[in-house]
């Protein structure tokens, strides 16, 4: 066993211990001999018990732990700490910047045990106010996070957005005059992004193969007859492929379905999908209207596409307003003034839906009854003032894990819209989180139930949840579902969007947003919207102030 690996096991040892409170003088000590193990120049592998306790700076008692961890390949302490820290606990610890205070406020304070929940909590601005952090700490622990997630060669859909649009324009500088244009899931807008392909309507030279390695500082690894195979600095890999300019539609098509798709249509061609001057003549060829790369999965698309189905996907400009914002009022970083005044005068929206934590959310400073009532005299002034823009009064109330709200009948009815979501006990059987959510659905108050499963894309699994009966209780109660646009969560997933549908459940794009600058996350949502195949006739927040107003109205008067 090598010398670092022996001051890595000692360091860790060090840093659960004081997570665990125990006794400082220990917790120093072996923080010292991890310091004093990795500076030796010589293996301790080689070493007797005897000769490594007479060494400077590793002691007697450190020194039995040096020698079990020689004999045996562990430190039974260790092991015993391991099993009383989350697992994610010992993930976070990895972060450049976070000691053991710092983690201890992040796991005891924030309740948050893993690196997923810990990025979240980035992005809803949770650590500024934290003990011990701040706002540039909070920005360093974000990036090493994302880092870290790059580096398993796997990376969300709004991080990797970027990097595509800058080697896609370099590409254009190279080929001026070439046909090009994104491929595979990247432009399918899959919400994860394994690699980015791009296809170009030119020859593959030696010349070509020189110019892109200077693109964005990629490095190109590996070249074959038609394609190059690129990293970026970020470790995303890019497949460059080359065809000849008639091919172009033809190959772009094939290279942008998912298999699945591909199969099909290549089936309805007669085993062999011609050469043509749009996607859209491919299509109709197969005796079916163009369909939408997003729709390219294999899912349902055929059937619709067949049955005159396939649905005017939503767009960005549809949208009239967000709901599910948090504002300084709970966990937000802008003011309700400063969050309405960006929708109407920078969105050019209708209506801002506020719906700040509620009062279990202690964390994010969840509003109490009478911060509630504070809150609406603040909108109904606002309202005033800026009509006929509108905030509606909205909450993110709790479910508990009894499936109850968290506030009391009276209450709830004092705001427009609920917004009823999970945010703590999150080890549930499938049966426990489908009865909890359904008893919420339940709830004559809940509008909109918010990220149904409490995913968290490449750190969380969700909750297991049976949709079917899920998205049934909203259909028979009335309740929208969101489609929570934070491209972490990205939930309800798109593949359930179909079923809600057909059930007649609407569906809202909502950005989740902590500032204003969330609201962009608004895009992300709405990319998953069209995956799903998402019309402006079956989003909430696609409704004008009038229509929308209604929608609330009808909903209470239900109560």
């Amino acid at each position: 066993m090598e010398n670092k690996t022996i001051a890595r096991t000692l360091r860790l040892l060090s840093q659960l211990m004081e997570i665990h409170n125990e006794n400082p003088f220990k917790v120093k000590s072996f923080s010292s001999a991890a310091y004093t193990v990795d500076k030796l120049p010589y293996p301790l592998s080689k070493k007797t018990l005897a000769e490594i306790e007479k060494i400077s700076g590793i002691g007697k008692s450190t020194s039995a732990k040096v020698w079990e961890l020689l004999q045996t390949g562990k430190l039974q302490e260790l092991e015993d700490f391991r099993n009383r820290t989350p697992e994610g606990i010992i993930e976070i610890m990895s972060i450049k910047g976070l000691g053991p205070k710092k983690i201890l406020v992040i796991w005891k304070d924030l309740e948050i045990e893993n690196l997923g929940e810990l990025l979240y909590a980035c992005n809803e601005n949770r650590l500024i106010e934290a003990k011990g952090f701040g706002l540039k700490t909070q920005e360093e622990i974000k990036k090493a996070i994302e880092f870290k997630m790059a580096s398993s060669g796997r990376f969300l859909y709004a991080h990797v957005q970027e990097l595509a649009e800058q080697v896609l324009a370099g590409l254009k500088q190279v080929f001026p005059s070439q046909q090009m244009s994104f491929t595979g899931p990247y432009r399918r807008k899959c919400e994860i992004i394994d690699s980015i392909g791009i296809l170009i309507a030119a020859p593959l030279s030696d010349n070509v193969y020189e110019r892109i390695n200077a693109i964005s500082e990629l490095a190109v690894t590996e070249k074959t007859e038609n394609t190059l195979t690129a990293v970026s600095p970020a470790g995303m890999t890019l497949h460059i492929s080359f065809c000849k300019e008639d091919d172009f539609v033809k190959e772009l098509l094939i290279q942008t379905g998912s298999s699945d798709h591909i199969e099909e249509l290549t089936r309805r061609l007669n085993n062999s999908i011609p050469p043509a001057a749009t996607e859209t003549e491919i299509y109709s060829k197969a005796g079916l209207p163009f369909i939408e790369p997003e729709l390219r999965e294999g899912h349902a698309e055929f059937s619709m596409a067949e049955a005159g189905k396939l649905p005017q996907l939503l767009e960005h400009g549809h949208l009239n307003g967000v709901l599910h914002c948090h504002s300084t009022w709970s966990d937000g970083v802008n003011t309700l003034r400063e969050m309405a005044e960006h929708c109407r005068d920078e969105l050019s929206l209708q209506y801002l839906g506020i719906s700040d934590h509620s009062k279990t959310a202690f964390y994010a400073k969840g509003l109490s009854e009478e911060r509630v009532l504070a809150q609406h005299d603040e909108i109904a002034q606002l309202n005033q003032e800026l009509a006929p823009f509108k905030i509606f009064k909205g909450i993110e109330s709790d479910i508990l894990f009894d499936g109850s709200l968290d506030y009391s009948p009276e209450i709830l009815a004092t705001f427009d819209f609920v917004v009823a979501s999970i945010h703590s006990v999150f080890r549930m059987s499938e049966e426990k989180a489908t009865s909890r959510l359904i008893k919420a659905i339940e709830n004559p108050y809940t509008t909109i139930l918010g990220h149904p499963t409490g995913r968290l894309l490449l750190a969380r699994n969700g909750y297991p949840v049976d949709f079917k009966k899920v998205i049934d209780a909203c259909a028979a109660n009335g309740v929208v579902i969101e489609i929570n646009a934070n491209p972490l969560r990205l939930d309800m997933d798109w593949r359930w969007h179909q079923y809600a549908i057909e059930k007649g459940v609407m569906l809202s794009v909502n950005p989740d947003a902590h500032s204003n600058k969330g609201f962009n996350d608004t895009h992300y949502g709405v990319l998953a919207a069209r995956k799903g195949g998402v019309s402006p006739m079956n989003c909430l927040n696609a409704l004008n102030l009038d229509e929308i107003s209604s929608f609330f109205k009808g909903k209470r008067l239900v109560n």
